[in-house]
This record gives C-alpha cells, structure tokens and sequence, in this order.
C-alpha cells in the first residue's frame, strides 16, 4: 500500500514532461507538465511550511473548483498536514462551524466574496489562526482585513533542494495517518467530519482506477466539486494514478463549450447532470439523432460515471443508445467513496456494478447495504458516539437498502432513513418514484411526500423550456410562467403526466396530489447538498403550506 504522496511522486518520477493539466488563464487552455505542476505543489508547501504549519495541523480550503485547488491539495498533504475542504456554496456560518469544529491553523479561500462570508459570519476574523486568500481583495473598506494574507508562492530557488524536503517529508507519512477531514452534507442534523486515512483514499484511487481500465491517455475533465470526496477521489487521485490529462470545467454555465474545446474522454457527473444534457438536445431538436449526445460533448467522450444519486434508467437507456455509455456506481463519503462500481462494457440497467476490490458488501436482515474493507473511515472527527454508531466489528452501515444478485451486482431500492411511512403502514421509496418522474422531460425536479399520511402527494418543479411547449401542444394557452404553473388545465396536465409516470406501481405509490413550484431546489437555498441530494426536512418546512393545502383539497385517500 502507498501514500497519496508516494503516488504522486512516483508519477512525477514517470511523466515528468508530459502534459498533465490544463489550466485556463489569459482567456485560453494552457497546458502545464507533471514537471511543472510538481513544481508549483512544492513551491506552495515550502510557503506553508515558512508560515509555521506543521505535520497534524489542519488546513481549510474554501474554495471552488480551481487550478490552484489542485496544487493546495497536494501541497498541505506534502507538510504533512490535514486538508479540510469546504464547499464553496456553504454560508458563512457553516464554513464557521467546520473551521471551528476541525480546529484549523490555517484557512486559505479563494476569493472577496468568500472572504467576505466568513467576515460576516466572524464579524471580526480572529487571529488565533492564519487567514489566506488566493486573489487580490479590497483593502481600502471599512473592515479590518491585517489578519489577512495573500497566498501566493514563488517559483523554488532551488528545485533539487526543495524536491528532497518534500520527498523526505512523504518518506514520514504512514498509510493509516490521517489526510483529510471531509464534512458530510448534512441531510439531517449537523454535519459530521469524515476522517480519511492515506490508506483509504490510495485503495479506492487505485482500486477504481483498475476497474476502469488502469493507465489511459486522454482528457478528464473534472465537473464535480474537488470539496466533495467523489471528484476528489475520482478526478483527482485517479488522474495520478492514470497519468492521463486533467482540466478543470471553468463553471456550471461552460460545461458544454468546455467539452468542444477540450474534447474529454471521460468525466464524472451526478443524474441531473445527465439529464440537463439530454434536455439541450432535445430543446434543439436533436435528440433522437444518432451520434447527437457524443457530438454535443465534444466527439471523443469513452463513457461517463455516474454517483451521487440514482441514476434513472432511462437515463442509462438514452446515453447507452447513443454510444456514451454511463458506469453508475455507488458510495459514500465514510467509504473513501466508491463502494461498487460499472466497469467499461458491463453495466446492467438499475445496478451500481460490482464491488471493488478488496470491499465487501452485505445485506442486514432489515435490507440495510453494510461495507467493510480499507476503504472504510477512520471515523467521526470528535465524535466516538457517532462512529460507534455506524461501524460494528469493521463493518459501515451504509444507511442505504440494497439488493444484490447473484454475479454480485449492487441495486440500491432507497435510503433507510428516507422510507415514506404511509398512516396504512406501507413503506414508500420516494428517490424511486421521483427517478421515474424526472423521466419525463416536463419535470426537471420532483419531491414525494407522504409520512404519516393516507396517501403520497408531490412538489414538482417544471421544466422551464418543455413545459410552456408542452401545454402549447395540448392547446393549454400560458402567456407567463406563472400560468403554466396556476391554471387548473395545467395542473391538471400535469397531474395525468404523473399518474402515467407511475403506473406501473403499487396504489399505495401513487401520487394523488401536486403542486407546481415556480423555482428549482437549489444549493443557496440549502434545499439540496454539494451533491445535489434532497434536504428533504428543508424542502418539506419551506413548502409546508402548500403541502397541507395538498392535503386538504382533496379527501382521497390510499385503499
């Protein structure tokens, strides 16, 4: 077993003048060499380590996506110190309280505007830590910002010199040190620290990078945000192990120019990703024409992996129709994360593939997935209750209810703690019905509701571009936003969308009344997590009104 450093090392020893990453500067793709890019990682830990950080401190990152996130990474390992990446959409507050919790030394953020969410949420940044920033800010307003130092490192005197620090500083590293400390999204209560060994995060890299096909050359271009453990890992630490090229998407908004520049082989995405793609071609009219998907993400895309949710089948049947097949696989951030996994030529509709090495899966009595193997955390950063809770004689329960077949491939039915418990005592999967709903191209987002009730009803949030056309075609006049979402023939249209969706499921899984919402589930809102999971208490409080009043318009209830 290796250290993250020893790999990255090794492929430095392997590939020094190869192209390794593209970076976007001067309004155009530059590529750097594994060279260059272990020059500026060893550049950027030798300002650390001058700054006093030491092995054990932990160092936040607040950021998004950047060339610079990669180098940071490598370089707080290289002291070696603890990296604990926040989200770039958290609060102020929320970035307080995993800075505070994680006790960092040290807090590097990107930009003015995440600077200034931690000052609003400090009122004062205090000094009993370093605070960085990797862009120039503001000095001249009304805040005090002394406390606050560029981050930046100059090229190394001496590379030969400064290489050896940092290898000998990678000799001192044990593969059961710990290397990360990841918060999870928090779906229900506070979030909770992930602690991640060396030997987690190298076994499922090199673990999944096998299953994929080993070394590789071409373009990986990273989507996800590096702050969650599914890019970090399978962007990141899968590029060194692959030697393959990695560029960064610019944002959200430039995914699909990106791939016509950049022209990937493979990325990672989550479902609604997948689907957004799938709406592009079918607003332009181009969704049934063969080769449209491969053409649209630049022509040279292998296949794409999917987590963080589950993937719709007929998402998998689109993408496998038009040759971009879509290896779903599954994890979690306590299991470093991938669990199970598609390999290239073997997906099966509805399944999350098969565990990977050295990981074993098993089914509790109640149906709940559990996972052991080297994957598996360390546990909850200071808090034994909470582990003890979760990992009995090596083995995680996942949370998730699972089945698995007989040559060992993995189906999630549903998330243990997110069962719809009807008044009839029936149990109710709600991410299966919403999967099924979001099928259809009018709906772009879906939540079930049902606990403690006689039957389920929905918050659909429409498809802004399919919607308004699909009433048109129905001969349903909608002038404005707000009548494709009030007027009763709308509503109605919809509600016969939906019952055609689920009509192939049980009379207690129909859903027997909806509301329209006029605005997606976002992130800002804290109605969805960094992966795009439903904060279902969030949603359900927000829309609390609109979900009794579902209840009361109608009497019907479940036989």
């Amino acid at each position: 077993m290796s250290t993250l450093l020893s790999i990255f090392w090794d492929r430095i020893d392997r590939s020094a003048e190869r192209t390794a990453v593209w970076k976007y500067e001067d309004d155009r793709w530059q590529s750097r060499t594994w060279r260059q890019f272990a020059d500026d990682v060893v550049s950027a830990a030798e300002r650390l380590r001058g700054d006093g950080i030491v092995a054990g401190d932990r160092v936040a990152l607040y950021s998004p996506n950047r060339y610079e996130w990669l180098v940071l990474d490598l370089a707080i390992l290289s002291i070696p110190a603890v990296h604990v990446p926040l989200h770039a959409p958290l609060t102020g507050a929320q970035a307080r309280y995993q800075i505070e919790h994680s006790e960092a030394a040290a807090v590097i953020v990107s930009d003015e505007g995440l600077l200034e969410r931690l000052e609003q949420a400090y009122g004062r940044l205090p000094h009993d830590r370093r605070w960085y920033v990797l862009d120039p800010i503001d000095r001249t307003g009304a805040r005090d910002r002394s406390s606050v130092t560029r981050f930046e490192w100059p090229a190394a005197d001496d590379r030969r010199a400064t290489d050896e620090v940092s290898r000998r500083a990678c000799r001192q590293i044990c593969e059961d040190d710990l290397a990360t400390i990841l918060y999870t999204s928090g779906t229900t209560g506070e979030p909770k620290g992930v602690m991640l060994s060396h030997r987690n995060l190298v076994s499922n890299a090199v673990a999944t990078a096998e299953a994929i096909g080993g070394e590789v050359e071409g373009v990986r271009l990273g989507i996800l945000p590096l702050s969650h453990v599914f890019a970090r890992v399978c962007d990141l630490y899968v590029w060194l192990v692959q030697g393959c090229e990695l560029a960064l998407a610019r944002s959200p908004d430039t995914i699909l120019d990106d791939c016509r520049r950049l022209k990937p082989s493979w990325f990672n995405g989550v479902p609604y990703l997948f689907d957004k793609f799938r709406h592009t071609l079918q607003a332009n009219g181009d969704a049934d024409r063969p080769g449209a998907l491969k053409e649209l993400l630049g022509g040279r895309i292998e296949y794409c992996c999917s987590g963080g949710a589950a993937l719709p089948e007929h998402l998998f049947d689109y993408f496998h129709e038009q040759g971009v097949p879509i290896l779903q696989g599954y994890g979690l951030t306590e299991t470093s994360p991938v669990i199970s996994l598609s390999r290239p030529g073997s997906g099966r509709r509805g399944a999350s593939g098969q565990p990977l090495r050295d990981v074993e899966v098993a089914v509790a009595d109640d149906g709940e997935l559990l996972a052991r193997g080297p994957n598996v955390m360390m546990g909850y950063y200071r808090d034994e209750d909470a582990t003890a809770a979760i990992i009995h004689d090596g083995w995680l329960a996942t949370g998730d209810l699972a089945s698995i077949d007989d040559d060992g491939y993995l189906y999630i039915t549903g998330r243990k703690k997110e069962i719809i418990v009807t008044s009839g005592g029936k149990n109710v999967a709600p991410v299966v019905l919403e999967a099924r709903l979001t099928e259809d191209p009018c709906i772009a987002q879906a939540m079930v509701v049902g606990d403690d009730r006689n039957y389920l009803t929905a918050l659909i949030v429409p498809d802004r571009e399919q919607w308004p056309r699909r009433l048109s075609e129905s001969n349903i006049p909608c002038d404005t936003w707000d009548a494709c979402l009030s007027d009763p023939r709308a509503v109605e249209r919809m509600q016969a969308i939906v019952e055609r969706r689920l009509a192939g499921f049980s009379h207690y899984e129909q859903v027997r009344g909806i509301t329209l919402l006029s605005e997606p589930f976002s992130i800002e809102a804290g109605e969805l997590t960094p992966k795009l999971s439903l904060r279902r208490s969030v949603v359900a409080d927000r829309y609390r009104e609109c979900i009794e009043a579902m209840y009361c318009r109608s009497s019907r209830s479940a036989d």
